[in-house]
């Protein structure tokens, strides 16, 4: 029997630009965000926005005691609540801090620097560190970007990162690039208080488990593309489908890079990571596990036939090319009988057959025509034409 938490998730993520937690996916002018290492803006004079204050980074910040919201505080105080009240936690969510943002609220809660410039900096592969007693967890999150159909510049999905500082009494949640936000997640928890009474590792659950379910969601998406991409490489009118085939291999590999290496940090959760996540709990996180594991097999199988396609349209390739010459190679040989016969007749001698006849051009004629029909009866017998 498996254990899921009940979270709400749209069918396929679309192509809405994702913002912060609770805005329905959409950003406002003025909003920033970064992505391929740089930050943007939607300003409407296209300026430098003005620098964010830590509010307008903080997306929630509460303090949670028995499974309840008790309080929302700033995050300045919400650790010194949750520890002044007996079984509460913090947990406060983020929205692309800078060093600066992200600073403060390490100083209140501890965090290691190692950490904290990982946060930041936004570009790290899925991996479990512990710092002291602070487990650090990086989560890849994949955004399936619609399109009517495959070509070859599709992007057919899009990354983004979540970070997760776990402690005792806290969580910190670092959301970056096209995350979608997890509010709902926060929402959902707040419906199970017997779920959020296990404390910050249920946090850390729920994320994991909305990371990994929207990587079903997403991969659901992508066999459309690779079943629309079979069928037509297989079509009576297909064309070289290489290029299309090679983007979407291309973003399989892009998906395969945030799935695959997220196996390592699941794994450690349930075996324990160390005393942070208790057996209850490593109950929940190997149902995460095999989720991912049927995620990674999906990934392979459509590796597999992606490659098979792409050999297969090579193939047909050769193959049209391989008729093509035959039929240039029969309409060059039936050529050749009017040739040979008209070069003979070309030949300036004096005494050659039939030159005197009043009969002799229709014949010529006529034979070139009846050879010339044999050899082409002949090439669509075989089959060149």
């Amino acid at each position: 029997m498996t254990h899921r938490l009940p979270i709400p998730r749209p069918a396929v993520p679309g192509r809405s630009l994702p913002g912060r937690e609770g805005d329905g996916g959409r950003r406002t002018t003025g909003r920033q965000w970064r992505r391929g290492g740089r930050w943007h803006s939607l300003t409407e004079d296209g300026g430098v926005p003005e620098p964010r204050s830590t509010a307008d980074v903080v997306v929630d910040c509460a303090v949670y005691e028995d499974g309840c919201r008790a309080a929302s505080l700033p995050p300045q105080e919400v650790l010194r609540e949750a520890r002044r009240r007996k079984g509460g936690f913090a947990w406060i969510g983020l929205h692309e801090p800078d060093a600066e943002h992200l600073a403060e609220i390490a100083e209140v809660f501890g965090l290691h620097p190692l950490a904290v410039e990982d946060a930041v900096q936004a570009h790290q592969r899925p991996k479990l560190e512990r710092y002291g007693d602070t487990l650090f967890v990086v989560l890849k999150t994949i955004v399936f970007v619609e399109h009517e159909k495959l070509t070859a510049t599709s992007e057919v999905v899009d990354t983004g990162e979540v970070m997760i500082f776990l402690g005792a009494d806290f969580v910190v949640v670092v959301r970056h690039g096209s995350a979608p936000g997890l509010s709902r997640v926060r929402r959902a928890l707040e419906c199970r208080p017997d779920m959020l009474a296990h404390g910050p590792a249920s946090v850390l659950h729920a994320i994991t488990d909305q990371v990994v379910d929207d990587y079903l969601d997403v991969a659901d998406a992508v066999e459309l593309d690779v079943d629309e991409l079979e069928s037509d490489v297989f079509s009576a009118a297909h064309g070289d489908d290489a290029e299309r085939i090679y983007q979407l291999k291309r973003e399989l590999i892009e998906f395969k890079h945030a799935v695959y290496p997220t196996a390592r940090p699941l794994d450690r959760l349930t075996e324990g990571a160390e005393g942070l996540i208790n057996a209850e709990m490593g109950r929940y996180f190997r149902d995460v596990a095999d989720h991912l594991s049927h995620v990674r097999e999906r990934l392979a199988a459509y590796g597999e036939l992606v490659d098979g396609l792409l050999a297969a349209n090579l193939s047909q390739l050769a193959v049209q090319q391989n008729v093509d010459m035959r039929r240039i190679s029969a309409g060059a040989a039936i050529l050749a009988v009017p040739t040979m016969i008209a070069g003979f007749y070309g030949m300036n001698f004096r005494h050659m057959p039939e030159l005197g006849w009043t009969f002799g051009y229709p014949l010529m004629l006529g034979v070139t025509a009846v050879l010339s029909a044999l050899c082409y009866r002949a090439f669509r017998r075989y089959g060149w034409l």
